[in-house]
Parts: structure tokens; C-alpha cells; sequence
């Protein structure tokens, strides 16, 4: 018997419907019931993540989603995972709230890196707040990867795509935001992280993981939750 999956979601909307859809497509079923059960919060008024590890908001999204994670646990669930990358910064406050598992995307993400480069370089394309919690920095030093972030106009690009395009339901520019993975690659990183869920929506629409040094941390995360509750991965 399969594990049932709890979704703390609307981190951000666009980002859970994404993930739900990686979810069915990466799991090897023939009828509906071979599919991976999931109890999904689409909670899109949890306070912005980045605000607040930047300071400019007061609004703390930890007991929120820590909330959310103890009423995921008293539907049943077995495990809880957050398809956000920023949020993994309260990650530790989500865990303490309940018994079961918190999956980490962030850490899912850098073992997916250290797999494919071993003790590379590799980029980070994420919101200022996850560059601001250095989550990624800590995670890949802890498996001896060096990482690499943009300078401070190209970081304004990424919170652009993330912000004024794709959270806002506008077309997000591709073109600039493979122009900064590019520059990325160019000062040592052998692979770049998606490290946005707003990202991983780009990536979805415009079918770029077709290049191998860009590793999606939404992709890996849905690929992991489909084996942790059970189910097989479609080849």
C-alpha cells in the first residue's frame, strides 16, 4: 500500500498546479488507481517568504505552515512536502509540528547535483529571500560543492521572471533568464538549480530541462515524492 502525501501549497499557486502535474507525469500508472494520493492545502495566503527573511514584512509564514502541517498530519498523511524553495527556510518549525516527515526540496535538489557533477560548482537561480537564508549554499558545502550566485542585476532579472511575470500570470522572458544561467555557467558553475518553483513553471512551459546542467528543484521534487510514497517512476 501506497503513502498518502500531504501538499502544503499556493507557495506559490501556479507552482502546486505545476508540481501536481509533475507528480502524475513522473509516475508509472495504467489506471487511476496506480496514482499517488495526495491531500493538497492550496493555501496562497500564506505571507510571502521572501518579505519576511528579508525584513520587510512582519508577517511570519512558519506558524502558518506549520499549521497547515498539523492538519495535514490529522487528515492521515504519512508524509508532508512543500513545493517552494524559500519556505524551506521554516522547514524546521514545519518539522517540529508534527510526527511525519517534512521531504526537503532543497536537499532532494543538491543530492540530485552532487549525482550528476559530483564535487563541482553549481548555480543558484532563486528568490533573493532563498539567497538570503543561504538554504542552498549550506546544503551543497555540507556535500562539497562549491556554488555561484548572480550579481546584483542579474538577481534582479530572476525576482523580475519570478515576481512581475510568472507570479503575476504574465509571459515570463526565457530568453533573459537563460542569458543569466548563462553568465552563471561562465564563472565555473557545471550545473544550475532551478531553485524557484516560479522557475520550474518556465521550465515546464518551455520544455528546457532538456538541457542536463540545468537540474529543476520542482522536477526532482516531485520525482522523489512519487518514490517515498510507494509508487514506481516512469522511465
Amino acid at each position: 500500500m501506497s503513502d498518502e502525501v500531504g501538499v502544503i501549497g499556493g507557495v506559490g499557486p501556479a507552482a502546486t498546479v505545476c508540481f501536481l502535474d509533475l507528480v502524475v507525469r513522473h509516475t508509472a500508472a495504467g489506471r487511476d488507481q496506480d496514482h499517488v494520493n495526495m491531500v493538497v492545502l492550496q493555501h496562497a495566503a500564506i505571507p510571502d517568504r521572501t518579505a519576511y527573511i528579508l525584513g520587510r514584512s512582519a508577517d511570519d509564514p512558519g506558524p502558518v505552515m506549520a499549521a497547515d502541517a498539523r492538519r495535514l498530519e490529522g487528515l492521515g498523511v504519512q508524509f508532508v512536502v512543500v513545493p517552494c524553495n524559500t519556505a524551506h527556510h521554516f522547514t524546521q518549525e514545519v518539522a517540529a509540528a508534527v510526527r511525519i516527515p517534512v521531504l526537503s526540496i532543497v536537499d532532494e535538489t543538491v543530492d540530485e547535483v552532487a549525482r550528476r557533477i559530483g564535487t563541482g560548482t553549481v548555480g543558484l537561480l532563486a528568490t533573493s529571500g532563498t539567497l538570503a537564508a543561504q538554504v542552498y549554499q549550506h546544503a551543497a558545502a555540507a556535500r562539497g560543492l562549491t556554488t555561484v550566485q548572480p550579481d546584483e542585476d542579474d538577481q534582479r532579472t530572476v525576482m523580475r521572471v519570478i515576481y512581475d511575470q510568472v507570479k503575476a500570470g504574465l509571459p515570463a522572458d526565457v530568453d533573459a533568464l537563460l542569458a543569466v544561467a548563462d553568465r552563471l555557467r561562465a564563472r565555473g558553475a557545471d550545473a544550475v538549480v532551478l531553485g524557484c518553483t516560479e522557475l520550474s513553471v518556465v521550465a515546464a512551459a518551455h520544455d528546457l530541462l532538456g538541457d542536463r546542467t540545468l537540474v529543476d528543484s520542482l522536477d526532482v521534487l516531485a520525482r522523489r515524492t512519487v518514490v517515498r510514497a510507494g509508487r514506481p517512476l516512469r522511465d
